[in-house]
C-alpha cells in the first residue's frame, strides 16, 4: 500500500510516531473557533453543496414567512449545522471576548 501511495517507509514511521498529523496550524485555530480540525479540512466542494442546500431552505421558508429576515434564517440554519456543545464553546469563546471587566 505504501508503494501505491509512493509514500516512503520512513515518512510512514515518521507519522505513526507522531501525536497528530495536523499542522500546528490548523489545530490552533480550530481550538481558537472551538471547533474540530476536520471542519477546517472539509473538501470545499462540499461545503458549497451544503450553503447551496441551506440556502435554498432559506429561502423557501422567506417564500412561507414573508416578514422573517433572512439573516435570522440564515443564522438559525447555520447554527443548526453545529451540535449544541460547537454552539455553545462558540458562544462562551464571543462572551470571553467581549467581557469587559
Amino acid at each position: 500500500m505504501l508503494d501505491q501511495a509512493d509514500v516512503s517507509r520512513t515518512a510512514y514511521y515518521s507519522l505513526v510516531r507522531r501525536e497528530s498529523v495536523l499542522p500546528g496550524s490548523v489545530r490552533a485555530i480550530a481550538d481558537r473557533l472551538g471547533i474540530n480540525p476536520s471542519k477546517i479540512l472539509i473538501d470545499t466542494g462540499l461545503r458549497e453543496q451544503r450553503a447551496q442546500a441551506l440556502l435554498r431552505i432559506a429561502k423557501k421558508v422567506i417564500h412561507k414567512n414573508p416578514g422573517a429576515s433572512f439573516e435570522n434564517v440564515w443564522h438559525t440554519l447555520m447554527l443548526l449545522e453545529e451540535t449544541p456543545i460547537e454552539r455553545l464553546r462558540r458562544s462562551l469563546l464571543r462572551g470571553r471576548a467581549l467581557d469587559l471587566h
